[in-house]
């Protein structure tokens, strides 16, 4: 005999009544997880239609001056990349901060750009973290709202050991195709290629965003790892000379069509001379500070800045004004002048 008292069941063990407590069923499930399992999921991408992407750009967030999401000024920046001939957006990556989003702004930003633009270009969502746990739930989710691929990091600031970092992958690679995001300067440690190695007997690791340099890109694509250059300024080379795929971008933001030539057009140095000022313009300081200034100043977003990114001085904004002169205002997004801008246009925003 059982009765139940709540979400909690009895079991009577002999005829005077006396009962013992057993566990909801829902509790001895093996594997019994929320919000959702793996394997429920919007789409279902082919990992070889992301090995094929070549121009991928990280693309920015803007922002309305209560600190939300300037939802059509973004979406007006994909119009604009789908133009200008990427091929993939990453959602939510360190140039679209990520790092200043909650993950309820994140996930809706990734299904945002699927539902209006996942038919026409591929939508990579980072849902990386250095919390095993988080990039656990935040694929699953990302995932189930349709996202084609995940971008993610290995653990920062706490580091792990070489096997705590297959191990940290190997728990969402199941989940769907995968990019592994190598970045020593900003995590503080190298992903070594014995690591990815490992890591490509999965069938869902797409490739290897690698930002350590060329030779790197080369031992991988001569032991046929897909990898995309994460350094806008080798990213020629890298893809025509050293066997890179193609290039996740910052720059692409803001001259997608000139980076498309780029990643097909063929070996182009005239080319490449003519962008790499921007280029190096855009890093001078660190990411995404330069290209949120740059934005601003072509009238695409609004001059809005969350704390603690802050916009490039006015001698570095004429700088910007001269390049995008230089190399012609017609291969630029946007139809406005390019501006100056006064110190007083630019709009901080502390709470958000």
């Amino acid at each position: 005999m059982a009765a139940a008292v709540g979400c909690c069941s009895f079991q009577a063990t002999h005829r005077g009544g006396t009962r013992k407590w057993r566990s909801p069923r829902a509790a001895v499930i093996p594997n019994f997880h929320l919000p959702m399992r793996s394997y429920e999921v919007k789409n279902r991408t082919n990992v070889d239609e992301i090995k094929a992407l070549r121009l991928i750009t990280a693309i920015k967030t803007p922002y309305l001056p209560d600190g939300r999401f300037d939802l059509e000024a973004y979406d007006s920046l994909i119009h604009m990349q789908i133009e200008g001939g990427a091929e993939a957006v990453i959602v939510g990556g360190t140039t679209g901060e990520g790092q200043l989003m909650s993950w309820d702004e994140h996930i809706m930003l990734i299904g945002h750009t699927v539902n209006c633009f996942g038919n026409t270009l591929k939508v990579i969502g980072n849902t990386g973290s250095n919390s095993t746990r988080e990039a656990i739930h935040a694929t699953e989710q990302g995932f189930a709202v349709g996202m084609h691929a995940s971008l993610h990091i290995n653990p920062y600031y706490g580091k792990t050991s070489f096997d705590g970092l297959v191990s940290h992958f190997n728990t969402v690679l199941h989940m769907g195709p995968t990019i592994i995001y190598n970045v020593p300067s900003r995590t503080g440690q190298d992903i070594p290629p014995g690591v990815v190695q490992r890591l490509a007997r999965s069938p869902n690791l797409a490739g290897v965003k690698e930002c350590v340099g060329n030779d790197r890109v080369e031992e991988y694509t001569s032991n046929g790892v897909v990898v995309w250059s994460g350094n806008d300024d080798q990213c020629h080379d890298s893809r025509w000379d050293y066997g890179a795929n193609g290039v996740i971008s910052v720059t692409s933001n803001l001259v997608p069509g000139l980076m498309r030539q780029l990643m097909f057009g063929g070996k182009n140095a005239r080319l490449n001379s003519k962008v790499m000022p921007l280029m190096e313009w855009l890093f001078q300081e660190p990411n995404p500070i330069g290209l949120n200034t740059a934005l601003a100043q072509l009238g695409v977003v609004r001059p809005i800045f969350r704390l603690p990114y802050v916009p490039l001085p006015l001698e570095k904004r004429v700088e910007f004004v001269n390049i995008v002169k230089e190399i012609g205002r017609e291969n630029f997004i946007g139809e406005e002048d390019v501006r100056v801008m006064d110190d007083d246009d630019f709009i901080l925003i502390r709470r958000y």
